[in-house]
Formats: C-alpha cells, sequence, structure tokens
C-alpha cells in the first residue's frame, strides 16, 4: 500500500459513508478512508439495509473530483475493477469471479459485495462492503463470502490491498481517462450473451442479452427483437 494512503479506522459508527460526507464537507484530504469493525445504520444502494456484522469489511473511500475528470459516476466502475483486483489477490485470477453492471462482484452468480456512490459536494464518497467472514441471506438474491470459498482474511489486511488498488484505478481513470477502466471491467464481466434483468427505477423490467457498455460506461441489452437498449440507472438481475 502506498504510504501517502491514509486509513482510519474505527471500532463502531452509523454509517462510514455518513461520516465520510461529513469528514469531506470539513476538508478530510483525497483518498483518506474510513473503516469500521461494525456499523449500526449501514445502508446499499436505494436506500437498502445493509447488515454489518464483526468480521466483514466495512469502509468508505473520498475521491476529491478535478476539473478534468472523467464523470463522477463512472467510478462505479473503478470501485469495481479495483476490488475484483483485490479479490483476485487472495483468491487467485482464476477464482470464477465476475462483474455485473454497475458494480456488483459474483461468484457464480452470488454477490460478496456492495459498493455505494454518494455526492458530497465537489467530491465522491465510495462506501464498499464485502462479505469476509459472514453473508446475509437475501430473498431475492443469492450471496456468499471469501470465508465460504475457502479464504479467511480479517478486515485490515484486505483494506490494505483494496487501498492501493484503488487509488492506482483512480488514478488511471484520471490520466487515461474511461476507456481503460471500461476495458478492464469488460474483461473481468461475464460474457456477452449472459441473459439479464434490468428492473428500471419506475420498476418495470426489461429482459435481454448482456452486450457490453457504451463508451460512457452505460449497460447495454440486446432485446429479443434485436434492438440494443441502453441503461443508466437499473437494479441488474442474471437470470
Amino acid at each position: 500500500m502506498s504510504g501517502q494512503t491514509v486509513i482510519r479506522t474505527v471500532a463502531s459508527t452509523g454509517s462510514t459513508n455518513a461520516d465520510m460526507a461529513a469528514w469531506a464537507r470539513n476538508g478530510a484530504a483525497d483518498g483518506v478512508w474510513l473503516r469500521a469493525e461494525m456499523q449500526t445504520a449501514g445502508r446499499g444502494r436505494h436506500g437498502r439495509t445493509w447488515a454489518s456484522p464483526e468480521g466483514n469489511l466495512y469502509a468508505s473511500n473520498l475521491v476529491r473530483l478535478r476539473p478534468n475528470d472523467p464523470p463522477a459516476a463512472t467510478l462505479a466502475l473503478v470501485a469495481a475493477v479495483a476490488l475484483n483486483e483485490a479479490v483476485d489477490t487472495f483468491l487467485g485470477i482464476d477464482g470464477g469471479w465476475r462483474l455485473k453492471w454497475p458494480n456488483d462482484l459474483l461468484l457464480d452468480g452470488a454477490k460478496v459485495s456492495g459498493i455505494l456512490l454518494e455526492r458530497a459536494d465537489e467530491a465522491v464518497v465510495i462506501g464498499i462492503g464485502v462479505n469476509l467472514m459472514h453473508h446475509p441471506d437475501l430473498p431475492d438474491r443469492p450471496t456468499t463470502s471469501l470465508v465460504a470459498q475457502g479464504m479467511a482474511v480479517t478486515p485490515a489486511d484486505f483494506l490494505d490491498v483494496l487501498a492501493e488498488a484503488t487509488a492506482r484505478w483512480v488514478g488511471r481513470w484520471r490520466c487515461e481517462g474511461l476507456a481503460t477502466v471500461r476495458t478492464r471491467w469488460l474483461e473481468r464481466a461475464h460474457p456477452p450473451g449472459t441473459a439479464l434483468t434490468a428492473r428500471l427505477p419506475d420498476s418495470t423490467a426489461i429482459d435481454g442479452l448482456f452486450d457490453g457498455l457504451d463508451a460512457g460506461g452505460a449497460l447495454i441489452l440486446r432485446l429479443a427483437g434485436g434492438e440494443r437498449r441502453v441503461i443508466h440507472a437499473a437494479d441488474i438481475f442474471l437470470i
């Protein structure tokens, strides 16, 4: 891990994202991390509760936006690529892990992590939760953990690797542009032609086949009639 990366750790907090957003507004430095052993009010995308028992990773990173940065929302792809790389470090690149748009990490269709981006004025807070020792039973999707795959790793050790990968990929995102991140994301994603359901914000559902990402990082679905539909916001499920 780079010596310039600052990681602060607390025993418990409500939400590392909420804390980091407050720190951002009070001048926290670009690249700083906050990790909590436990959260009492952890949350995922769309306001979902994120169960936070001790032993898993709950951490947030601050990215201060610069004038020439790619669109802030594409940091979701950056975070996913960095997280996949960190998991590869412990379980190997042939471990069967695949990315699902925009930022889920799956093993054989089972979710192992969550990523939540939130704006704090001219900064972005990247919240990352990883099932290291525990995974919840969810009604709408399978889940797994690293320990269930035979790898016991502490949150502190995992974050050391993740922080280094994140700093490196944020740097490439800034210097080389989104295209570099998009290429790596596609290399680690499920293959073209994978059947997906996109549940849109208005609750309608669209079935289609994965057909890559557009230049801006949006999901492309190929529908039954051959039409290509670009999805900018949705919950995505494997069929």
